[in-house]
């Protein structure tokens, strides 16, 4: 508790008493040893234990006063054991080991509590003058002479003395125990060091071509384990201390330790108790430090020698490794799998900032274990980087803490560099190590930045199999972010991925062991296909390298592993309508049907995404029917719980139903199934199951039944989401539903007309247009839709604000609302005062026929009102209408004939229209109705 906690122990910081003690393997054995001498102390030495402390050891403790079941005794007026929660007091090592049992499984937590709270526990049980003497003294003191040089007159200083050397035989004990341990695990011979001090000692001969002036240990004692540093100083992994003195800059104070070389802040000879803090980076090597901070020239010569000398104890240390690292990969985690992004929009994706460990504070012994295997990699030869880099494989590569270590500590850049050898070997342990640390992508960005997927599209040429795959497989893991993906292309990437997809094997269900590494080469080459195509650009260069036959091809095998990524890749391309009519023409829609019914959920999801997708053409859904896809899709709806797989399901089904006679071909369980989904699923999801309900409801056999199974109620709720998408999709089937009386009644009594209405106000022009399209049937078939319509404050002025829209399907969607409302007297009277006339004669010169039916329409209500046929004329409307009957469209012919006749009660608009040529126009209209063979 003295040495062993001040010298021994780690702290998350140097200042004095506010430090906490690390997570470390080395303090869990310190805590243990404290512990277990604690708890023996009342029955080995209860003379001792009985000792009152000089002042109270205290903590916030975890135990509360229901813990405590015994009366405690009283000494001399003060208690040896007070509670005061959540603080505790203690005097006495007989009531802190009752208290310490009372502790059960959280006796370790209680003393690490204990030590962080009291950083000096021995001044605080013995007095600062006994702690002063232990601190000095060795074992061999005498009590008696100890007693002189405490001078202490109490009558109880017999029994501190005792108590004293107890402790100081305590510390000697764990400092050796813990020496043991450390002993077992040190990474670097001391010989090595040694023959590197030697060798450098060379250097310090006479002359204007030395190198240093001198070099030499602070201490001449060496312990049998080769170190030089004090016993307290060892389990810190110190080696030795040196003062060199170069030629032109003043004297380094040296500390080699087994995590490196670094600069002290002084250790000038032995016996210093300050000066071992660490006040520069730490090098993997003496000349290392010497090049970077004292700017020395190391000759060649004297290098090979140093590695020669050195290779040895690599060799040690690498079988020590690999032992030590096969017992750490006993207990390692699991790998965590791989996300693939989904394709956006956007190509352009946030750059994240690095992330570094912040000082040494509670890192995992895999940290430091990667530490001594970089510093190997950097020093060995090529058999001992072979060895290396499978010890490093057996690490638990897939936690964060161990693929970060390996790049902030250089290792990264080593691995990289290993793939310009030409040891086969090395390349293919490096690519193993890359490809797994590569799933976080703060190693990926930084592969990019250091060329590493240069080197890796370089290596696909490699003619040995297993260094394609490798290579393959790690960019479909860099390849995640939008820079990647453009490097790949550059280099010609593409193109030879897409070369590794023909593994020249016809029957991928019987593959002999020879074709096993083509088959697998191609898997990887798929992989890193399916990464690269969620760039716009790689899907077409994809396409023009002849990737969608072999695609198709590799489609037909029969293992999940391979049909993942294909069917993956296909999905992404599928956005693309090149891909959608080829996908098509060349037979897959087949196969990705037969795969919906495989048992891999995810092989499933991506068959469903891929038809969703596909699915806008007519055809594909057509050869989804043919090929009896439509009730394996509904099917998926069952798992429920995979929400991904259901959001596949349910976008493939939506789209398959665009087709009436799909729809006709889904069975009545489909439309219940979907009705269900509307409530307690994600947004994505909702926009699918909204999607297909507006598609069914456009036969009208379903509209009731979607009321009967309480589909209502659902979509109304979803009209105050902010999911544009979702809006859209539930407008759509609203309004379709709308044009069932039952239907309507149950819209009215939710308020959902007022909610459809609410969502003009959105800025976005498709929710916008679909709202104001919902609001047609209803206003249409509500009861006393008049009064309805009137009951929406501001519901008039908002729609005839809309008329303002550059939009063209909006204002198309205005105009035929604007058409129903009109058939109300009152209504249109509000209409006609708030400027609807000037507002719609704007709109006359357009030239898009949608917009000119519902436009024409719109006029002919209007015109039903006092003197609002002249108006028309007044505003030059007229003349525009005229020319809405040159148009091909047989329904502009019927509404602008209605506006028309409305418009020609008025003697002057007949004029107009005559001067226009409305008769020659409309003799033309009605003879090619007549010969219309409709």
């Amino acid at each position: 508790m003295g040495l062993s906690l001040t010298k021994a122990a780690q702290w998350t910081t140097a200042s004095s008493g506010t430090g906490k003690l690390e997570f470390t393997p080395m303090n869990e054995s310190l805590l243990k040893e404290i512990l277990c001498f604690v708890e023996q102390f009342s029955s080995q030495h209860p003379q001792e234990a009985e000792h009152v402390f000089e002042e109270p050891l205290q903590w916030r403790t975890t135990l509360v006063a229901s813990d405590f079941k015994t009366e405690y005794d009283i000494s001399e007026g003060l208690p040896l054991l007070q509670f005061s929660p959540p603080a505790v007091y203690v005097r006495s090592f007989s009531q802190l080991s009752k208290l310490v049992h009372l502790a059960d499984d959280k006796k370790l937590e209680e003393v690490r509590t204990c030590l962080e709270e009291n950083r000096d526990p021995v001044v605080k049980i013995l007095g600062r003058s006994f702690a002063t003497a232990l601190e000095r003294e060795d074992t061999q003191t005498d009590i008696l002479s100890l007693v002189d040089k405490v001078k202490d007159p109490a009558k109880d200083s017999e029994t501190k003395v005792k108590l004293c050397l107890l402790l100081q035989n305590m510390d000697k004990q764990i400092l050796s125990k813990l020496l043991e341990e450390i002993s077992e695990k040190v990474s670097l011979n001391p010989t090595a060091v040694k023959n590197e001090v030697e060798l450098l000692k060379q250097l310090c001969s006479e002359g204007e071509k030395r190198v240093l002036k001198s070099l030499r240990y602070t201490s001449d004692f060496e312990f049998s384990n080769g170190c030089r540093t004090p016993l307290w100083r060892q389990p810190h992994g110190e080696i030795c201390y040196l003062v060199i003195e170069p030629c032109d800059t003043e004297t380094l104070y040296i500390t080699y330790s087994t995590a490196g070389v670094f600069l002290n802040e002084g250790i000038k000879q032995e016996g210093e108790e300050s000066g071992y803090e660490r006040t520069s980076d730490v090098y993997t090597d003496l000349v290392t430090l010497l090049k970077k901070i004292a700017c020395c020239y190391i000759p060649s010569l004297c290098l090979i020698m140093y590695f020669l000398s050195y290779t040895y104890s690599v060799y040690i240390v690498i079988c020590w490794v690999l032992s030590a690292l096969f017992l750490f990969s006993k207990t390692s985690a699991g790998a965590v799998p791989v996300e693939l992004e989904s394709s956006t929009d956007s190509e352009e994706e946030e750059e994240q900032p690095a992330r570094h460990p912040e000082g040494n504070t509670d890192l995992p012994p895999e940290y430091w274990q990667i530490q001594k295997l970089v510093k190997y990699l950097k020093a060995s030869d090529q058999k001992a980087t072979v060895l290396t880099l499978y010890a490093m494989m057996d690490l638990n590569l897939m936690q964060e803490t161990c693929q970060l270590a390996i790049r902030d500590l250089g290792g990264l850049e080593i691995l990289l560099n290993l793939l310009d050898t030409k040891e086969v070997r090395c390349k293919i342990g490096s690519l193993k190590i890359l490809r797994k640390i590569s799933h976080n992508m703060q190693i990926s960005r930084t592969i990019v930045d250091m060329r590493g997927l240069q080197r890796m599209v370089t290596t696909l040429d490699s003619p040995n199999k297993d260094l394609k795959a490798l290579s393959a497989e790690t960019i479909a893991n860099v390849a995640r972010f939008h820079r990647a993906r453009k490097i790949v292309r550059n280099l010609d990437g593409i193109k030879k991925l897409v070369k590794l997809l023909d593994c020249g094997t016809p029957n991928l269900a019987q593959v002999s062991a020879n074709q096993e590494k083509d088959v697998e080469v191609a898997r990887c080459g798929v992989l890193a296909l399916w990464s690269c195509s969620k760039s716009c650009k790689n899907k077409e260069a994809i396409r023009k390298a002849g990737g969608i036959p072999l695609l198709g091809r590799l489609l037909k095998s029969p293992h999940a592993n391979m049909l993942i990524p294909v069917v993956g890749t296909l999905q992404e391309c599928s956005s693309e309508e090149s891909y959608r009519v080829t996908i098509q023409t060349e037979g897959m829609i087949k196969d990705l049907v037969k795969n919906l019914r495989s048992d891999n959920d995810e092989l499933q999801m991506h068959c469903a995404s891929a038809i969703f997708k596909c699915a806008e053409e007519k055809e594909t859904r057509d050869l989804v029917r043919k090929y009896k896809g439509l009730q394996q899709l509904v099917s998926l709806l069952g798992k429920a719980d995979n929400k991904q797989l259901l959001a596949a399901a349910t976008g493939a089904i939506w789209k398959c139903s665009i087709s009436t006679d799909n729809v006709a071909e889904y069975k009545h369980n489909a439309l219940q199934t979907l009705v269900g989904l509307l409530t307690d699923q994600p947004e994505e999801v909702l926009v699918n199951v909204a999607g297909a309900l507006g598609e069914f409801a456009q036969i009208p056999a379903n509209k009731p039944t979607i009321g009967k199974c309480g589909g209502i109620k659902p979509l109304v709720n979803l009209l105050i989401g902010t999911n544009q998408a979702l809006l859209v999709n539930v407008t759509k089937a609203l309004g379709a539903c709308a044009t069932d009386k039952d239907n309507m009644t149950i819209i009215q009594q939710l308020d959902g007309v007022r909610l459809v209405w609410s969502l003009l106000k959105k800025p976005s022009p498709d929710v916008q247009s679909s709202a104001a399209w919902a609001l047609c049937p209803c206003i249409e078939n509500a009861k006393d839709s008049g009064e309805m319509v009137r009951s929406l404050v501001g519901g008039l002025e908002l729609i005839l604000n809309l008329l303002k829209s550059t939009n063209n399907e909006v204002l198309a969607s205005i105009c035929a609302a604007i058409a129903k409302i009109a058939r109300d007297e009152e209504n249109l009277a509000v209409l006609t005062d708030h400027g609807v006339i000037p507002l719609l004669t704007k709109l006359t010169n357009t030239t898009d026929d949608r917009l000119r039916h519902h436009l024409a329409e719109a006029i002919y209500y209007c015109c039903m009102w006092g003197n609002n046929r002249e108006s028309f004329g007044e505003a030059q409307a007229v003349a525009p209408l005229v020319r809405f009957l040159k148009s091909k469209d047989t329904a502009v012919h019927l509404s602008t004939a209605k506006a028309l006749y409305q418009l020609s009660w008025v003697p002057n608009n007949v004029i107009t229209m005559y001067e226009r040529g409305v008769v020659k126009v409309s003799c033309s209209v009605v003879v090619a109705a007549f010969l219309s063979p409709h």
